[in-house]
């Protein structure tokens, strides 16, 4: 009984390992994809990262933030989030005074027509085009970076599919072994069948 409670298990250990082993593929892929998307979506719109000059007279948090990737092409996920919060929004912020888009363009949809003639109406015009266009582009990087992370999840469940499979894998072939060994054991104990004499 032994024996093939050990079998049962090992089966089932080396079905979940297999199960593990096709998971943990499937997330490799998924890994090496996401990363080639991510790096040839964003090469394709030949960003560069901003040159210390650019980055001076940021805020402090803003430019430490963007200082590991001065001048580097921007083709990482963690590339496209620094440029998205801490290059775009922060001229985003310092050209409407903090103010969003919301904030801008219903101010400048309140403006009667003659107001939205006058200079004021015209900055203000190009103000909400310009937050429009960064939010957009803001929007778009950071697509980019969560597919990154998503990315570099399932590469670290990959590792943890290989590595369960492995555990298991080791788990079940010692219970093979220890079945087998009962099933020898409780052959030796069991008597051999007394020939019936005429």
């Amino acid at each position: 009984m032994r024996a093939m409670l050990d079998k049962l298990t090992s089966w089932v250990g080396l079905a979940l390992a297999a199960v593990l082993l096709v998971a943990g593929g499937l997330l490799t892929w998924a890994n090496a994809f996401v990363a080639d998307q991510v790096d040839y979506q964003l090469g394709m719109q030949a960003i560069t990262m901003p040159t210390e000059e650019a980055i001076a007279g940021l805020p402090d948090a803003d430019r430490e933030a963007l200082e590991p990737f001065v001048g580097s092409p921007l083709d990482t996920g963690a590339e496209a989030k620094a440029y998205a919060d801490h290059y775009i929004l922060a001229h985003m912020n310092a050209s409407s005074d903090g103010r969003t888009y919301q904030q801008v363009s219903g101010e400048y949809l309140a403006l009667s027509d003659a107001d939205k003639a006058t200079a004021y109406g015209q900055a203000l015009a190009g103000l909400r085009q310009s937050l429009f266009m960064g939010n957009t582009l803001r929007g778009l990087l950071l697509y980019g970076y969560a597919f990154a992370t998503i990315g570099m999840i399932a590469g670290y469940a990959a590792i943890a599919a290989f590595a369960g499979a492995a555990v298991l894998l080791v788990l079940a072939l010692l219970g093979l072994r220890h079945g087998h060994r009962e099933e020898v054991k409780a052959r030796a104990v069991t008597p051999a069948a007394v020939p019936a004499t005429a």
